[in-house]
């Protein structure tokens, strides 16, 4: 699995998917564990929407 996620993206996703894990934690919803998508995305390195659409962050 080739990396398609650039180091901005990779930021932002890690920045959303906590805000998304809390806002969801202080509104008692399960709905939060929406925010596992982006931080799992970022931490992998690995979109699978990415190729679809023809997009690559990763600039290497």
């Amino acid at each position: 699995m080739l990396k398609n996620i650039g180091k901005a993206d990779k930021i932002i996703r890690i920045v959303l998917g906590i805000a998304i894990l809390m806002i969801g934690y202080m509104n008692h919803s399960w709905w939060g564990l929406l925010g596992l998508i982006p931080l799992g995305t970022a931490l992998l390195g690995y979109c699978p929407l990415y190729p679809l659409v023809g997009v690559n962050t990763n600039k290497q």
